[in-house]
């Protein structure tokens, strides 16, 4: 066990929308410190997806996140031999962090050739409450409904 809890870094709004949460989201996004080219890849994805379905692009990806946030999840709980996959809610900054990742996971599993394209298309879809990151949060909703009965081992 750790002494004390690591402090929270504060993360720059980023340069365009000036939005922290757009900077967390770059920041998953990127690979190998390349910030800047993370950046590029979100702008125009957003863009594109903006261009794509007449809306506002910020405002579209806010709604396509808050589409594949999960509220709850399942976490493995060992009680006497037994293995339980217990339904716990899921904390606000944990919600967040998870919803981004399946978007970017699931957008770079998709069948478009460029990152833009690929992130574009799982916005757009996410936002209309499909896709395979909205898929994503619904197994594990049904995953946690159904495993309700071991509620009572939270921990």
């Amino acid at each position: 066990m750790r002494k004390a809890k690591p402090k929270k870094r504060i993360l720059l709004p980023d340069p365009k929308f000036k939005e922290t949460l757009v900077t967390r989201f770059v920041n998953y996004l990127m690979y190998d410190g390349k910030k800047s080219l993370a950046y590029s890849i979100f702008y125009d994805a957003v863009e594109q997806a903006e261009n794509r379905a007449k809306e506002n692009g910020l405002e579209l990806w806010r709604k396509a996140l808050n589409n594949v946030m999960p509220t709850v999840e399942v976490k493995s709980r060992r009680v006497g031999g037994a293995t339980f996959q217990v339904p716990i809610e899921v904390r606000a900054d944990r919600r967040i962090s998870v919803g981004m990742k399946w978007l970017i996971q699931y957008s770079r599993r998709r069948g478009e050739k460029t990152m833009k394209d690929k992130l574009a298309g799982e916005i757009i879809a996410a936002a209309k409450g499909e896709g395979a990151a909205v898929k994503k949060k619904e197994d594990t909703h049904r995953m946690a409904e159904a495993n309700k009965a071991f509620s009572h081992f939270r921990f």
